[in-house]
């Protein structure tokens, strides 16, 4: 009969546990799916508040990528891009970030010193060869700095996808490098669309001008050569001047104060960043000529931003930060997870100007 009881007792005493047990499991699926159902809702949040010409771009990008990589295997991507001394890359390291956690990856992104350290950027590139990323994306400061760099990521066998600024392909393959994938802007079209927009608000013809970025960077050539071939096209525009700013805020401010001492009469200055744009600004304002001459950069910054609002700079080209690196870092998965791409992906452009600024809010 004790034996009995004890029996018994054994089992009231499991019956409770398992309830317990029951509980507590029921508890977490719980959790769970709240946490599932909120990250569901914040997600179709955000997507309702972005902004519809970066759901425009997001959408045309991600047709490219299709078929998408697997999400959320934890990769380690290494970044390089040019400086943290420019608020354009200043922006791009933040979204990176950003995009990385969303993808649950981990990314590590560094730079080169200044905007014109091809040395430093070179070294960087040959420090995060030797580390263990899944992928390396990177940005060169010119066209040829980093080959010696991307061809020691490839004997480590670590993918390369360069964004943005061009990687000198010919140059790469005859020292035996390669690209694994390419994700840029078509930067001379970039420079024509500016260019186009420009003469718009130069109904009248006039002179011209252009200040470059640094000499041989892929993004200064292509945007210089896309506006001045519109400018020389089009009857009743006179080119004046071709100078490379260096992306230099001072250098931009020199070459605007010298320019407008030998052209009185300017009407347009298009400078290939914003940096240098929003320096032509600030000369034309101290030489009471800012309401004379049209000016436009490139990048749409947060400056830029304020500056167009508040009919200082007349205009800029842009395209969305945080979309762009989101499909870097996707296509970044997609050839670390053994997909071929072949053909580079192109981050589609906008347009802005004083016209259509307040359609940019929450741009990012």
């Amino acid at each position: 009969m004790k034996g009995k009881k004890i029996v018994l007792m054994l089992l009231v005493v499991i019956m409770v546990m398992s309830l317990f047990v029951g509980c507590a499991d029921n508890t977490v699926k719980s959790d769970a799916a709240e946490n599932t159902e909120k990250k569901e809702t914040e997600t179709a949040a955000d997507s309702e508040e972005m902004n519809p010409k970066i759901k425009e771009m997001e959408t045309i990008l991600m047709n490219q990528l299709d078929p998408m990589p697997e999400i959320g295997k934890g990769e380690n991507v290494g970044v390089l891009i040019i400086s943290l001394t420019n608020p354009f890359w200043v922006n791009m390291k933040d979204k990176y970030e950003k995009a990385a956690e969303n993808l649950g990856i981990t990314v590590e992104v560094l730079s080169a010193p200044t905007e014109g350290d091809t040395v430093s950027q070179l070294e960087t590139l040959d420090g995060m060869a030797v580390k263990d990323y899944d992928s390396i994306i990177l940005s060169p400061i010119d066209g040829n700095n980093l080959i010696p760099g991307i061809i020691r990521a490839n004997q480590a066998n670590i993918p390369v996808i360069n964004l943005g600024p061009g990687v000198n392909k010919k140059a790469l393959e005859e020292q035996d490098g390669h690209l694994d994938g390419i994700i840029t802007v078509d930067f001379m079209n970039q420079g024509k669309m500016v260019a186009e927009d420009m003469l718009n608000y130069i109904t009248d013809g006039g002179k011209v001008a252009i200040i470059q970025g640094l000499a041989g960077a892929g993004q200064s050539e292509g945007r210089t050569n896309g506006a001045k071939e519109v400018f020389e096209n089009t009857e009743g525009i006179e080119l004046v001047s071709i100078q490379p700013g260096d992306w230099d805020r001072n250098k931009a401010y020199e070459i605007t104060t010298g320019l407008i001492q030998a052209h009185p009469d300017l009407k347009g200055i298009f400078a290939c960043n914003d940096v240098m744009a929003l320096a032509a600004v600030e000369a034309l304002e101290v030489a009471g000529l800012n309401d004379q001459v049209v000016v436009y950069g490139v990048d749409f910054t947060g400056e830029a931003q304020e500056s167009i609002s508040a009919g200082k700079l007349d205009g800029s080209i842009t395209y969305s930060p945080s979309v762009y690196t989101k499909a870097g870092l996707l296509l970044a998965l997609k050839i670390s997870q053994g997909q071929d791409i072949t053909e580079p992906v192109y981050c589609p452009l906008a347009i802005v100007n004083k016209d259509n600024v307040n359609e940019f809010n929450g741009w990012e």
